[in-house]
């Protein structure tokens, strides 16, 4: 009886080392390292850039399509970034300043996010197993989030420059100009998809790591999630059309270069 027991007890040890071998195996870990709490600190550090970064577009979602609304009420919303409220014509400079630290940021979170890609053939061969073999929906999510913010950071960037260098430039003869006339329509088409989705997916996973909806399901989140996707894609590719319209409305009226598009939304200053 007691050399049964025994065995049982051996054969169960046996079957947890090999468990802690399949953990080490999976992570290049083992349970015997010093921990750290520097890895909850840029955790924490990357969620808090990644929801700036989320409410950012957000609000300049909204603000973008307001060429919905009419080419005067985008103009206005431009100048007011520019801080019209406080100076007459509005300082482009300012545009400059925001753009500077918004591309600081981005690259903070791309920095700490990159911490959790896989960094060679091995370690992506791990994730597509376990991708496998969970079979679960939010690790699906975090691969598309993965692929997007990956693709932002080179998107954006271009997009980010433009507003730091030329902000002078933004209206809606100036931004339609950019759309059309210099091509960014091919760009902005992929950066809307891209930023959407990556957006409303991190605010979902945000929500879940830190508990923000306690009362909330998982399924009530998801649905939500997916709710901002299709709100925020389709505002998105409402304003998209937009700009190309105006885009096109320039040529028909003659506006060969960025010069006259600035020239033409300061008709819409009044003095």
């Amino acid at each position: 009886m007691h050399q049964a027991i025994q065995v049982k007890f051996e054969f169960l040890g046996a079957v947890f080392m090999q468990q802690e071998e399949i953990i080490e195996g999976y992570y290049g870990a083992s349970k015997g390292l010093k921990k750290s709490g520097i890895y909850a600190k840029l955790d924490f550090l990357q969620s808090a850039t990644g929801l700036i970064l989320a409410l950012f577009m957000i609000a300049h979602m909204f603000l973008v399509s307001s060429i919905l609304i009419s080419d005067e009420a985008m103009y206005k919303v431009a100048k007011f970034f520019e801080g019209s409220l406080f100076l007459k014509a509005g300082e482009p400079a300012i545009v400059s300043v925001v753009a500077a630290g918004v591309i600081l940021i981005l690259v903070v979170h791309a920095f700490l996010a990159l911490r959790k890609f896989p960094i060679n053939y091995r370690q992506y061969k791990v994730f597509k197993t376990h991708k496998h073999l969970m079979k679960h929906g939010d690790t699906s999510l975090w691969f598309i989030q993965a692929l997007t913010g990956f693709a932002m950071f080179f998107l954006a960037s271009i997009h980010l420059f433009v507003m730091l260098t030329e902000p002078e430039s933004i209206g809606p003869h100036g931004s339609s100009y950019r759309f059309v006339t210099q091509n960014f329509w091919l760009l902005y088409i992929f950066l809307l998809f891209a930023v959407e989705l990556h957006g409303s997916i991190g605010l979902y996973r945000l929500a879940i790591k830190w508990g923000w909806f306690k009362n909330a399901s998982i399924q009530g989140l998801r649905k939500v999630k997916w709710a901002m996707s299709v709100f925020f894609i389709v505002l998105g590719l409402c304003t998209y059309g937009a700009y190309i319209k105006k885009g096109l409305e320039n040529k028909d009226n003659g506006i060969k270069t960025m010069q006259e598009a600035i020239e033409a939304d300061g008709k819409f200053h009044k003095e």
